[in-house]
Parts: structure tokens; sequence; C-alpha cells
């Protein structure tokens, strides 16, 4: 498989988004397909919605993973996208390919639909914490060309669990994908 480049991710973080479902993420010798992902812009629901140290990455860069805690129990795993200004795109769902007993292990489950439906599933599957924040796309963890996913194939929804900007339809998943989240 093709490593994606670093120019890739300089694009509006709703362009990136749909183009990342059917590329692989890779950390370990643990991998899935990308089936599932939100865009986060300068909206309210965005953590750059105002800048701190925390959310720079967001304005400061492109091809970065910003990785962060959540409820006191998740690491969520984002790409920053934009030159010259906001955007990152979350990871929310990935389908099995490479590792996974290893993750059926680190997640204490058997069941393959639910290893990977989420994105605190995911990070915590494939072993992903906040030590991995800042770090480029092609650097420990790889982003790969996996196959291209038609617009046809693509479902536009409401992104999930946030409490502004509800009404944009900046989730974007594979339609039928037994992966995607619930």
């Amino acid at each position: 498989m093709k490593k994606i480049q670093k120019a890739f991710f300089s694009r509006d973080a709703l362009v990136v988004a749909k183009e990342l479902l059917g590329k692989v993420i890779s950390y370990n010798n643990c991998s899935g397909i990308i089936v599932e992902t939100e865009a986060y812009k300068k909206d309210p629901a965005s953590h750059a919605f105002k800048i701190t140290p925390r959310s720079e990455i967001m304005l400061n860069s492109y091809g970065k993973f910003y990785i962060y805690f959540i409820y006191g129990m998740y690491h969520c795993l984002n790409i920053t996208t934009n030159k010259n200004d906001i955007g990152a795109v979350l990871i929310r769902s990935l389908q099995p390919l490479d590792g996974i007993s290893i993750m059926k292990k680190r997640r204490k489950t058997s069941d393959i639909h639910n290893l990977l439906s989420g994105p605190g599933k995911l990070c915590q599957a494939l072993n992903i914490t906040k030590s991995l924040n800042n770090t480029n796309v092609d650097d420990k963890i790889k982003v790969y060309y996996y196959k291209n996913i038609k617009n046809s194939e693509i479902e536009k929804t409401k992104r999930i669990g946030i409490k502004e900007s509800k009404d944009l339809d900046w989730r974007f998943y594979i339609k039928n994908n037994k992966f995607v989240s619930k």
C-alpha cells in the first residue's frame, strides 16, 4: 500500500473527511479501513472554536495527529487539515484488517463488529494514546491508500455526541458497513 503524504491533509476538512473513507490506518502491527469520519472546522462544536494550547494544533498544522483524552476515559484520534485555517477530521470507526487478535485482547471483546466501532474503541484497540499527539501522519501512525469509495457509497449525516452545531452534516460513513459506530 502507498502511504498518504502530508499534502493530502492540507485541504478542507470536509473534503478530507470524505476522501479518508476506504483508506487504512496502521499502528504497531494493527490496522483497519476507515469507515466513518467527522469533520471539524471553526464551528462551536470544534475544540478550535476558541484557540487554547490544546486546540492550537488545529490552527497551526495539517497532516498531524491530534489526540486528546475525553471524559477521563477515552482517547480520540484526529488528523489536522486546512492549511492556513482551522480543521481536523475525527476518525470514528475502522473495519479491522491486521492484528485482530491483539486488538480483541486490548478491548476484551470477541465481537469483531464492536472492536473498532467508535473513536475511543479504536484508540484502545490500536493502543493509541496522547503520547502520539502532534506526530506526523507518516511517522509512527501510518495512513495508506487502500480503495477509493464512490460518492454513491457514502452517507452524510449530522455529527454524533455534540451539543453545538448539530445542524451540520459533517459526519461521513460507508453505507451498509457493519463496522460503523451505532
